[in-house]
Order: structure tokens, then sequence, then C-alpha cells
């Protein structure tokens, strides 16, 4: 008998956590109107957005090409993406604040380029996924910024760009999840795990090289906890009905409060403007 697959990633499951309300309305629930999904765009998310499309389209080119251009011209055509209310700025002082950070972060790339100047592994799916439970048809997903190729023992380092100020907490599950997909969506080993800071460090932190075993345990648990979730129909935001930081963005644009940007076949963009303020402009991590 066909089971639904439950499609789960980092995000997804970071956000389950901290609130299954904020993930039902962000990954399951459909406006009943369009039946498109709702999605809200801010200024860090936008900033994170387009640092990382300019570095990753960096490891589809040879070595040698890819510093040929100054970052700045492909971030200032990726950054026009994500201006204005489209980005989720309602101030262009605010945005300008947001770009200059962005253009820094490549400057200091383009000045310490370490990993960046190396032979690249680069998957060949859009979206890097398997499955990890197929009595509960739960498949793993998520998208790897740079697999550093180390040619001189055949094997990889999995390096995770940060554009926000903001360190990973020790117990996240990114670097597990991502050691999990780049063992079982490609052939070589991972010898390696690193975040790099932009706008801090001039090169990647290596972190402990998660145990297969164990990760593969705690994202099984925390996929089994969302697909129990979803069967019962029970999201419930852990403060209650006051909401909380994560699920109250939504519910405000459930409330008609917030503006649509832009829509797709598949969703509809709000920004809240009363909430892109500069002091939460580093919530969003990448």
């Amino acid at each position: 008998m066909y089971k639904p697959q439950l499609w789960i990633s980092h995000s997804s499951i970071s956000l389950f956590q901290s609130c299954p309300r904020a993930y039902f309305l962000s990954k399951i629930y459909k406006d009943p109107r369009s039946q498109k999904k709702i999605q809200i765009i801010s200024p860090a998310l936008s900033l994170g957005l387009a640092v990382h499309d300019v570095l990753e389209s960096l490891s589809i080119l040879p070595t040698h090409e890819r510093f040929i251009h100054p970052l700045r011209e492909k971030f200032e055509t990726v950054w026009k993406t994500v201006s204005g209310k489209l980005g989720g700025f309602t101030d262009p002082a605010d945005e300008q604040f947001m770009k200059e950070r962005g253009l820094a972060m490549l400057q200091r790339v383009e000045q310490h380029p370490g990993p960046l100047a190396q032979k690249a592994v680069k998957i060949q799916e859009t979206i890097p996924h398997f499955t990890i439970s197929e009595s509960d048809s739960i498949v793993l997903c998520g998208k790897i910024d740079w697999l550093l190729y180390r040619e001189d023992i055949d094997a990889v380092e999995v390096i995770d760009f940060k554009t926000s100020k903001h360190e990973e907490k020790e117990d996240s599950l990114q670097l597990p999840i991502y050691t999990l997909l780049t063992t079982y969506t490609q052939s070589r080993k991972v010898v390696g795990v690193k975040y790099w800071y932009l706008e801090r460090d001039d090169e990647p932190l290596a972190m402990p090289l998660p145990d297969l075993a164990e990760s593969l345990e705690k994202v099984m648990r925390a996929g089994k906890q969302m697909k129990l979730a979803k069967q019962l129909e029970k999201f419930d935001c852990p403060q209650g009905e006051q909401g909380c930081m994560f699920c109250r963005p939504y519910e405000e644009i459930l409330k008609g409060k917030g503006e649509c940007v832009r829509e797709t076949t598949r969703e509809k963009v709000y920004i809240l403007p009363e909430v892109t303020s500069r002091p939460n402009f580093d919530e969003v991590i990448l």
C-alpha cells in the first residue's frame, strides 16, 4: 500500500522542534482560496540567499576561472532579485546596510579564497536526498553549500557558509544531516565538516566529524515525531494560543496583516513591514 512520503531537512526539523505550529504553517498549510503555501521573506534571509547564490555558483567552474571576475559583479546581479520589498526591505537605508554586509563577506572570500580555490565535488541532484525509513516513508533532503575535494585521499569535506553573526548551536543537526546526505548521495568518504562564518573568519572552522549511526538515529527520531504529528494533525505552539516568535509572524499573515510581494505556482511570499527592523536582521541562519 502506498504511503505518502514525508520529506524532512535540517530547516524543517529545526522549525518543528522550535514550534510545531510554525512548521505546519510554513511547510504544510495552504491558503484555502489559492491552494498555495505561505512564505515570509526577511532581510536576513535575503542576505543569506544572495551570498550563498554567488558562492555556490563558483563550484561549477574550473578552479582557474572562479575569481576571474569580481564577485561583486555577480552579487550586484543577484541582489536585484531581492531588492526592495522582494527581499523584505521597506527602508532603503536598511537595504544598503545589508547589501554592504554581503559585499564585505564576498570581499573576504576573494582575499582569502582557501577551499574555494581548490577542486570541489558537485552532487548532480538539485536537492540531494535519500530515504532514511522505507517503512515510515521518510526522505531526508538538503542543499549542501560546498564539498571540498581532497584529491590526496579521494575524499570530501563538507563546508557550510554562515552569513549570520550567531554561531550554530552545539546540538544542531545541520552538520550531522549534511554528513549523512553527502555519504549517501555520492561515493566518496566524508573526512571533515566545517562552518565558515563569512563575516568574521578568513577560513572555515573545523568541527567534530559526526558519527553516522548516531546522526541517523537522531534524524530518524525527529522524522518519526514529525510523521506522528502529521498523522494526528496536532501542531501546537509550545507557548499556547499567545504564540511564539516562530509562529506569530505566520499568524499575522493569516489575519491579513502581511503584504504579498511575489507569487509562484506553489506559494505566495509575504513581508511584514512592522517586524523587519534592523535588530532582527540576524534571526535567519543559513
